[in-house]
This record gives C-alpha cells, structure tokens and sequence, in this order.
C-alpha cells in the first residue's frame, strides 16, 4: 500500500480552514458536491464524473472516521477499486495554517490504483489546493 501527502500553508487562520474542511456547501465549492456532516460515523457521498474504463460512477462513498477540532479530520474513500483513507492535519503557524494531507491506501500492484494515485495526487496538491484558497480568499473578504 502507498500513500499520497501533501502540505500547504494557508494564510488563514485553523479555525477558517477548519469551517471551509466541514461546511458542506464550502467543501462543494472547492472539492465536490457532497452530502457530509461533521458527524464521526456520517456516512456521505461525493458526487463527480464517472470514469468507465477505470469502473468508477461518479460515486465516492465515505464515512467520517474521526474528527479533532480545528487539528484534525479524517475520513474513508471509497470509489471504484479503491478503498482508503484521507486525513486532514492542521498546524497553526505563525497567523496562518499548515494544512498536511494524507490519502493512503493505493495498492501500487493494481495499475488502475496507480493511475488513480497519480491523478488524485496532482488534484490534491493542485487543482484542489488552488480551489481551496480561492474559496478561503472569498470568505475572509466577505
């Protein structure tokens, strides 16, 4: 099994980056649409395009596994051939936040899961970053 990690620093304070990691409609503006709770034990779904030739719907199915306000949240994720986990760690530093990122749970012996890995990787570290602190930048300007 291998394992996805990403750090960022966001300008923002935990507390922010915390609301923006368990708002429903803010984790839509800058991941997916979802269905989530900050409940530990929540079952929920994030919604996206399907991919055929990888056998994944659209669907990814995830439970809330634990929550520690405003440091940590992680949850399962579970779509097409993968099942594994995504853990979100906050670290206050100086006025901001250093946001750590982990996804494990790619067997690198499934060529599908390395593809998977290889494009949530890139998304995690780039697209979704970027989509993050746009969405922070427009809730602290008001």
């Amino acid at each position: 099994m291998s394992t996805i990690e990403t750090d960022l620093f966001l300008p923002n304070p935990p507390e922010t980056v915390w609301f923006a990691l368990t708002d429903s409609d803010l984790l839509a503006k800058w991941l997916m649409p979802n269905d989530f709770e900050p409940v530990v034990g929540h079952r929920f779904t994030f919604t996206t395009e399907p991919v055929p030739a990888q056998n994944f719907d659209g669907v990814i199915s995830c439970e809330v596994l634990s929550m520690d306000p405003p440091r940590a949240l992680s949850i399962s994720w579970r779509g097409g051939t993968l099942d594994s986990t995504v853990t979100w760690h906050l670290e206050r530093e100086g006025t901001g936040t250093r946001l750590f990122l982990t996804h494990d749970g790619f067997d690198d012996s499934d060529e599908g899961q390395l593809l998977t890995k290889r494009i949530l990787g890139g998304g995690w570290s780039g697209k979704m970053a970027s989509r993050l602190e746009l969405t922070l930048a427009t809730l602290e300007s008001g």
